[in-house]
């Protein structure tokens, strides 16, 4: 009886264990089935799933008229799936071919589609026939993608306020860096379904997000005074052979930056081509004993601290003497007697150390930090310098002296015309800036950016009284070769003996500068010209500079259609201007025909056939009878290649020149009385396959006005 109780009880307590571990069970499949089911189905398809990121086009940069100057084009790039081309077995053979066709190092390709990662690039930009042959290949775990990439239409335009953007899309310097944020947009994601081997599953989930593009850009640059700008910078290279030379041009009531450029230049698309020197924005980055030019600055706060009248009389015997030291002026034969004013017409050393004496250390300071010397202004590039200015507490009466005519302390190219336009806008200083505003894909601003006033440093009635003196430079004094007929402009020239690393100045190399603005009774523009060490003589900054200056504050003025002050002589007045046309992409024989009929001069360097670039850029307003320089490149022609001729009726000069170049055609443009306007006929016909390097006549005729307008 005990021994049936005790197996009964073993059958209960079984029992209800088995109960207990089905209910157990049931509720681990609910927990997993129904409360973690989502989750895990999501681990899941993570764990097939493939993402490959898929970048968003980067914002278009325009000028200020809306003119673009950096753009994103599609471009076929390579990537591989490293699992798959393992598991495939094929991965020798596959480094060799993707080796072949992309003229890759074999051993490196290896190595990358080896690695344990998701998924690597292999190669950006890939030609149409690259692309094609892989696409025949069908290589496993090798796939193409369309990829943005960007692209610099006007090449080495502005190169240095775009700066460049790298493989993966992102900025690296300039604008593209120091906006990159705006610029980059939201990356899209490729989701590919796989199976555990790692392999691609047919008819599975194959999900494209789109990428969502950046926002644009707008800078305060002007393409056409940017143009100006580097058209003079290039015959100042090719004149006086510099190490570098930068021209700045700023509105100086607002701070916006019209032009900035520097040389030698660099072509973004291909900024792998150049050394690191020649890609830093030497207006911003570098910093330099400014020289004469900084004179403006002792002068206005002589002014501004009265100790020093305008009808007052100094004397220049050559020299002063300041405690131990004697100081001559740039004339060691001396001015004798002058008034303030023929002190600033001749850039007299002892007159301006005078001034500096009297205002004293602290004083001097006051205003060196005033008008923004020795920190940062804060434009929106990347890596502005801040120069370099001489503890306060260490200054003796020698150094203070140094300082007054430009010397001892160092300065960026960028703080010099800040201060200058001190001067031109009424004794504000403003916040240099390059971009007006950002864009959203539709167009629409998002943000804009406006003037910002740092300070007043000066009265406007002190400006007033420097604006005057510093227009008698270049009517009277060192600055003549900056006069233009029609306008009234003031300005400062400056040369520099260059500062040795160890110490002491150099007898050899100098800086030659030109700092003004103009028209001096409204001012519209503010340009400064730097050149670091021009080779011959003479060297100065009145002889290299200034004429630079000149020409582009002319026909800066003249494009924004400043009227002149004044009217200027009979021989000026009889001078006619002409408009450049575009001759890039066109056949030397052809591209000095349109120049001499349109007026102008061709100058030829280099070798070739065909012009590669032109200086000035067609649109740019010249003198009649002005030099374009044409740079002529060679044209490759393949002996057994044909090619569609497009239809090109409806289209520009240019864009007719760019597309036939893109085809290994030769354009030969008539029109009278030269080719202008539109192509309306062409031979041979749109449709016909020619060689390579045949020539295409089209003719250009200017389209008819619209009826009713004047």
């Amino acid at each position: 009886m005990k021994r049936a109780s005790g197996v009964r009880k073993r059958i209960i307590f079984v029992f209800f264990g088995a109960i207990l571990v089905f209910f157990l069970l049931e509720f681990r499949l609910v927990w997993l089935q129904l409360v973690r089911g989502t989750w895990y189905q999501q681990q899941a398809l993570a764990n097939r799933i493939r993402r490959i990121t898929v970048e968003p086009e980067r914002g278009i940069i325009y000028d200020r008229c809306g003119r673009e100057l950096a753009i994103s084009i599609k471009a076929d790039a390579v990537y591989a799936i490293p699992a798959e081309v393992k598991k495939s077995g094929k991965a020798r053979f596959i480094a060799q071919k993707l080796a072949s066709i992309l003229d890759l190092d074999e051993e490196e390709v290896y190595r990358r589609i080896t690695l344990d990662q998701q998924s690597v690039w292999i190669k950006f930009k890939l030609q149409p026939e690259q692309s094609q042959k892989l696409r025949e290949l069908r290589l496993p775990g090798i796939g193409i993608i369309p990829k943005p990439q960007r692209f610099y239409p006007k090449k080495d335009l502005a190169a240095h306020v775009l700066g460049i953007a790298g493989d993966y899309n992102q900025g690296l310097e300039g604008v593209e860096l120091f906006y990159d944020k705006e610029l980059s947009g939201i990356p899209g994601r490729l989701l590919i379904e796989c199976d555990a081997a790692g392999r691609e599953i047919p008819e599975a989930t194959h999900k494209y997000i789109p990428p969502e593009q950046g926002l644009s850009v707008v800078l305060t640059i002007d393409q056409t005074i940017q143009h100006i700008t580097e058209r003079e910078l290039e015959k100042v290279v090719q004149q006086w052979h510099p190490k570098s030379a930068t021209i700045i041009v700023m509105d100086p009531n607002t701070g916006e930056i019209l032009a900035l450029a520097n040389r030698p230049a660099f072509d973004p698309n291909n900024y792998k081509d150049y050394p690191d020197s020649v890609r830093r924005n030497i207006a911003v980055c570098n910093s330099y004993e400014p020289g004469s030019t900084f004179k403006v600055v002792t002068l206005a706060a002589a002014l501004e601290e009265g100790v020093v009248k305008e009808n007052e009389h100094f004397y220049d015997p050559g020299y002063i003497k300041v405690a131990d030291r004697v100081m001559h002026c740039w004339n060691q034969k001396g001015h004798g007697d002058q008034t303030l004013a023929e002190v600033v017409q001749n850039s007299c050393n002892p007159g301006f150390i005078t001034l500096g004496l009297r205002l004293g250390v602290d004083r001097f300071y006051k205003y060196l930090r005033a008008f923004g010397f020795g920190r940062p202004l804060g434009i929106d590039l990347p890596g502005e310098a801040s120069g370099i200015i001489m503890p306060e507490e260490k200054v003796t009466q020698v150094d203070l002296a140094c300082m007054s005519i430009g010397q001892a302390n160092a300065v960026t190219p960028i703080q010099l015309i800040s201060a200058i336009a001190v001067v031109a806008n009424g004794g504000k200083l403003m916040k240099p800036y390059l971009v007006k505003e950002l864009r959203n894909r539709e167009g629409k601003v998002v943000k804009r950016f406006k003037p910002q006033v740092i300070r007043q440093v000066i009265s406007a009635e002190t400006a007033r009284k420097v604006s005057q003196l510093l227009e008698g430079v270049v009517s009277y004094g060192t600055g003549r070769n900056a006069y233009i007929e029609g306008y009234a402009v003031a300005g400062k020239t400056g040369t520099a003996q260059k500062a040795l690393p160890g110490g002491g100045y150099s007898a050899t190399e100098h800086v030659a500068s030109f700092v003004g603005f103009g028209p001096t009774d409204d001012p519209r523009l503010a340009v400064l010209v730097i050149v670091d060490s021009p080779q011959g003589y003479p060297y100065y900054g009145g002889t290299v500079a200034a004429p630079v200056f000149r020409e582009v504050m002319r026909d800066a003025l003249r494009y924004l259609g400043v009227p002149m002050r004044y009217q200027p002589g009979e021989e000026e007045s009889e001078k006619d201007f002409v408009v450049v046309p575009s001759v890039v992409n066109l056949p030397v024989d052809e591209a000095k025909k349109i120049l001499s009929e349109a007026g102008l001069q061709a100058v030829c360097t280099g070798e070739g056939n065909l012009v590669k670039s032109q200086v000035p850029l067609d649109g740019a307003q010249v003198e009649k009878g002005s030099e374009v320089l044409l740079d002529l490149g060679g044209l490759e022609i393949k002996s057994d290649g044909e090619v569609v001729v497009p239809e090109l009726k409806g289209k520009s000069l240019r864009e007719v020149a760019e597309l036939l170049g893109m085809l290994n055609l030769f354009l030969v443009p008539e029109g009278a009385p030269y080719p202008t306007g539109v192509a309306v006929e062409q031979n041979p016909s749109a449709g016909e396959r020619v060689k390579q390097g045949t020539k295409i006549r089209v003719k250009f005729q200017a389209p008819l006005p619209l009826e009713g307008a004047p």
